[in-house]
């Protein structure tokens, strides 16, 4: 599974290294929502939380669909302005100031986001205009709750109200708390732009992915991008440019905007400590399924404690040195051993560093 960015025909000049404003509080509002996904910043969103008006907090609830489940698409206008090679604002003001330039189709799609807007990755009617694809939506947001049912009927009967409601919102958020954050955060991540840019410059899009996350692949060969996500998706950018946005909050996940007609956006985490090579969702796959067979979890409690011989473990186990084999064959395969020759005989052992590490791998797998 995966996301993959046709890029054929971009232009060296159309790749950009940006950090946004609006992409950043997007963000935070999400760590404050789901602090468990983020635990170095718990201390900041108690913090936060704790000084933050009742009222304000009754209005983050609202809409937190927006931004707790999945990253909404509004938080980044900048990729559905005409030409798909518009950059993000210099200040929080300059993001909203391009929020009121989408149009009302397309603030409409992107705000009933990925799980109630049909379809995303594919161009088609919208919410707004076919009464289909309207009651579409609403059943949808019916299914995931109140809230975002009466959301979704005012942003569907009245755009221009849920238009200012989310602007006022916005502000409030960076008068309350998001300002001081920007003020610290913005160096950082100009910096990892301005490291990234040269890199750009002078090792091109591979050497500047690669410096992005393990889990971005470039095919130069076939013009394609491919990010290791637990899901699918496919987008182009066509005859307009591509949006790398560093985010210091976001860690772990590395987004991807992938709406149809809009500029394809990587919204990817620095300045946390992550895996020199982090497994892919098929490595993840393998281990878990690996581990599940009762044998096998039999051979990782002996393999935990010391390292053993094909025929140790059948004699052991009651079974043939061949049936033996083919479980520690599924472990190697999956990564989950080691082996290492001692004269004639091959000892096995468990790589408790790796089996240790599954937890946070799956966790930062499923949120990447």
């Amino acid at each position: 599974m995966s996301v993959r960015i046709d890029i054929t025909g971009l232009r060296p000049e159309r790749v950009a290294v940006v950090p946004s404003p609006l992409g950043e509080l997007c963000m935070a509002l999400h760590a404050l929502s789901e602090p468990g996904h983020h635990p170095g910043l718990q201390g900041w969103a108690t913090g936060v939380t704790a000084r933050l008006d009742s009222h304000l907090a009754d209005r983050m609830c609202e809409a937190d669909f927006l931004w707790r489940t999945t990253f909404s698409d509004l938080f980044m206008p900048f990729a559905g302005m005409p030409g798909r090679c518009t950059l993000p604002g210099a200040t929080l003001a300059d993001d909203l100031d391009l929020l009121d330039k989408l149009s009302d189709e397309q603030f409409v799609d992107a705000a009933l986001e990925f799980t109630c807007a049909l379809p995303y990755s594919t161009g088609g009617a919208t919410a707004l205009d076919d009464p289909g694809a309207r009651r579409r939506a609403l059943d949808l947001a019916a299914a995931r709750g109140p809230r975002q049912l009466r959301f979704s009927e005012r942003l569907l009967s009245d755009p221009p109200r849920i238009r200012a409601w989310l602007r006022q919102f916005l502000r409030d958020c960076d008068e309350a708390f998001f300002a001081d954050a920007w003020s610290r955060l913005r160096h950082q991540l100009a910096a990892d732009a301005r490291h990234k840019t040269e890199l750009l410059r002078h090792r091109g899009l591979a050497g500047a992915l690669a410096a992005v996350s393990p889990a971005v692949a470039l095919d130069e060969a076939a013009g394609v991008i491919t990010i290791d996500k637990l899901g699918d998706g496919r987008t182009a950018t066509g005859d307009g440019g591509l949006l790398l946005l560093p985010t210091s909050f976001g860690w772990p996940h590395l987004s991807v905007l992938h709406r149809y007609g809009w500029q394809p956006v990587l919204h990817y985490p620095v300045g946390a400590a992550e895996p020199a090579s982090p497994p892919s969702v098929e490595q993840l796959t393998k281990r878990m399924t690996a581990l599940s067979h009762p044998v096998r979890m039999r051979i990782c409690r002996f393999l935990a404690r010391s390292a053993y011989t094909t025929g140790e473990l059948a004699q052991v186990h009651g079974m043939t040195a061949p049936e033996i084999s083919r479980h520690l064959a599924v472990l190697k395969q999956a990564g989950l051993i080691t082996t290492r020759r001692r004269g004639r005989y091959v000892l096995h052992q468990l790589d408790v560093t790796v089996v240790a590490r599954l937890g946070s791998d799956f966790l930062e797998g499923i949120l990447r």
